[in-house]
């Protein structure tokens, strides 16, 4: 298998960056970026440990869940998991922290990098209250660098295109956690727990 293995030979191949694409990073949030925020439900968080081994965590909540502290913080609140807690151990390891924000239906995202804390402030908590949850910490973004980014990797995959979805083409959810990581549950009883009214009814426990 051919590899490349120095960046001269990545340039070989790609080219240079468009002077646009160079130019459009900033440092600070322009009124722009807090609209798409306020407007936002999604975003991914990528992450690595002290190492440089990775992992990226899918964050949603009502649009604007992400709070804008000033034009260089921004505050993701914590919600209910699984509580493996990838993404925060690899936080209080190594801060730096990427992000990709989302609006359904666009092809262009928001994307902003910088260096995370887990914080458990109650004043800013009392802030992300939503259907009774109060988060236990949040994270809180210090950003370096914010730009949006174009919508070709959306518009090739069709991501928003309803004629394009398959979501049937690969096993449920119960039916995987059956076969590769709860062999001893009946399929019944997982089909139970990951439905939707399941899931919806444990979102946002208040206790």
């Amino acid at each position: 298998m051919d590899e490349i293995t120095s960046e001269a030979q990545l340039r070989a191949l790609l080219g240079e960056p468009m002077p646009a694409a160079l130019a459009k990073e900033r440092t600070a949030l322009a009124d722009v970026d807090r609209e798409w925020l306020a407007a936002s439900p999604f975003c991914l968080v990528a992450t690595s440990t002290a190492n440089g081994e990775c992992d990226v965590s899918p964050k949603g909540d009502p649009p604007g869940f992400t709070l804008v502290l000033d034009e260089r913080t921004i505050a993701i609140p914590e919600r209910a998991g699984n509580r493996r807690a990838d993404g925060y151990r690899n936080i209080l390891a190594n801060p730096h922290v990427g992000l990709i924000y989302l609006l359904p239906g666009r092809t262009d995202t928001l994307r902003i990098n910088g260096r995370a804390r887990l914080v458990t402030e109650p004043a800013l908590l009392d802030r992300m209250v939503v259907k009774g949850h109060r988060p236990v910490l949040a994270v809180v973004v210090d950003v370096e660098q914010v730009f949006h980014h174009c919508g070709k990797a959306f518009l090739r995959s069709q991501l928003w295109d309803p004629e394009s979805w398959r979501p049937d083409a690969v096993p449920t959810r119960a039916r995987i956690a059956h076969a590769l990581e709860r062999k001893d549950e009946p399929l019944e009883e997982l089909e139970r727990y990951y439905s939707t009214a399941t899931y919806s009814a444990g979102l946002y426990p208040t206790t």
